[in-house]
């Protein structure tokens, strides 16, 4: 209180050191709150397979790192993609949407300007946002990023760089992506290789020396994406900020092997997601079994920086998860099997322990996963002689399945389909309909063969259509018509 001796210089003073003070006490809690809002970084991989990692019971791959994120955080055991497919499943992740929502729902299609995307929203909000490795999104989504870098061979090489040079005094946001494990191989020097001793050959694939020899091959990439997963976390302890940086750990479909990449059956379309944060987990070493959406993802982040979503997010936040891992957030995922090189229209859920796929081709045959330099390619030879199971035909089949329906728990990796056993036609009919509802909430439509963007390469010989230049142009993709990257409703969740 100023009395009545105080001259006017001394009231003036005393003012300003009070201003000053407030000013200061002000600029400190700003200060505070920003450093209490955590750091993220996404890992993505690149074609890798849930169950290709120790933590995820693989007997011999070698991947130590991602088992210790998981040993100390939240590992998913029902998280899947909204497709099987590498630049698709990015622009979902981003935008929080499905593919034929965010108006990029084939291979190699740019994500549209307009689509919302949450590294956007955190750049905007005070985060330093990072992007290092594999792209594949188009040019609009580097305007979410304040710095977008390459990556050498596998995609890793400047991960640690990044963080080395981002500015110290804002939250970050990392978006790291790996090239490993897509074809062709690149050894990795920095560990031992694997021998085709240690493959594990799904039933499902054929099981010769050259079919092992490449799958040792596939583990020495997921090895490689693995020890950088482990050098980002030693830079984190490095600089003081592991304690309050969420690590989220992901790829983006399967393994590049028949039945797997592309295809939307689990060794397709179920991810691998492990959650670290030591300062925010309430259970660390815990395992959730709800079914999640890697749609959930971009939600999930937002609400843990303390940020709103935007209405066009189709997924729901995660967050319940990180303090009850025996909780549930959703009752069905879906998933979709886009143009890759060929038409293609497949569409799944999962409910409970249930799979059903509908195909709305189901005369044309799906060999993605065949390329010159998979010893799979032999299933045609093999075919020919008569020496292939049913489950290692599928690949080659023709016509397939319209629809398809699994109970994983008696058959994970989906290899008799019941859709005719009466004893799950009531679940069938269920699944029908949510089928038929999810597609018309979400604007979702099938081009007819004759619009669609046409096959590149010759379903029987494997041999491009077009040469080598790439992806043909001028084709209808699912949810044109209906507008369907402007529509936000997600459907059942």
């Amino acid at each position: 209180m100023i009395n009545s001796n105080t001259t006017r210089r001394d009231f003036l003073r005393e003012f300003a050191i009070v201003a000053t003070s407030l000013a200061f006490s002000s600029q400190v809690s700003a200060e505070k709150s920003k450093s209490s809002q955590p750091n993220i970084i996404l890992i993505i991989g690149d074609d890798i397979s849930d169950n290709d990692f120790g933590c995820y019971g693989h007997p011999n791959i070698r991947t130590p790192n991602v088992d210790k994120l998981a040993a100390g955080g939240l590992r998913f055991t029902n998280a899947y993609l909204t497709t099987s497919q590498c630049s698709p499943t990015r622009c979902s992740v981003i935008t929080g949407r499905y593919p034929h929502n965010t108006g990029a729902p084939e291979l190699h299609t740019g994500l549209p300007e307009g689509q919302v995307m949450f590294p956007a929203i955190l750049k905007q909000a005070g985060y330093y946002t990072a992007a290092a490795g594999k792209w594949h999104m188009g040019n609009y989504a580097k305007t979410a990023f304040d710095k977008i870098v390459g990556g050498g061979a596998g995609g890793e090489e400047r991960w640690v760089q990044c963080l080395q040079e981002r500015p110290k005094n804002k939250p970050f946001l990392m978006w790291f992506a790996a090239y490993d494990a897509h074809r062709g191989w690149s050894p990795d020097n920095g560990a031992n290789p694997h021998t085709p001793e240690d493959a594990v050959i799904p039933p499902y694939l054929i099981d010769t020396l050259a079919a092992r020899k490449d799958m040792a091959q596939y583990y020495d990439e997921v090895q490689r994406l693995d020890r950088y997963t482990g050098l980002v976390v030693s830079e984190l302890k490095k600089q003081g900020v592991l304690e309050n940086t969420i690590i989220i750990f992901m790829a983006d479909n399967g393994r590049p092997f028949p039945r797997c990449k592309t295809r939307l059956y689990d060794s397709g379309v179920k991810t691998p997601l492990v959650v670290h944060w030591p300062a925010g987990l309430k259970q660390k070493g815990k395992v959730s079994r709800s079914l999640v959406s890697t749609i959930d993802l971009a939600p999930t982040i937002l609400e843990l920086a303390g940020l709103k979503s935007p209405k066009s997010f189709q997924g729901v936040s995660m967050t319940p998860l990180l303090s009850d891992s025996g909780t549930a957030i959703r009752k069905y995922v879906f998933a979709e099997h886009n143009w890759h090189g060929q038409i293609a229209h497949e569409r799944m859920i999962r409910y409970e322990d249930y799979v059903y796929i509908r195909n709305a081709h189901p005369q044309l045959p799906q060999i993605c996963g065949l390329e010159s330099q998979c010893p799979q390619k032999e299933l045609r030879g093999l075919a020919k002689q008569g020496k292939l199971t049913p489950a290692q035909m599928d690949p080659l089949l023709e016509p397939r399945a319209a629809e398809e329906l699994f109970n994983v728990s008696d058959d994970p990796h989906q290899i008799k389909n019941i859709v005719r056993d009466p004893e799950h036609r009531k679940v069938l009919e269920h699944l029908r309909k949510l089928m038929d509802e999810w597609q018309k909430r979400t604007g979702d439509t099938v081009p007819s063969l004759g619009t669609a963007t046409p096959d590149r390469y010759d379903r029987r010989t494997g041999k491009p259509i077009h040469g080598r230049g790439g992806r043909p142009k001028g084709g209808v993709v699912p949810g044109q018509k209906t507008g369907a990257s402007q529509i936000n409703d997600s459907g059942p969740r």
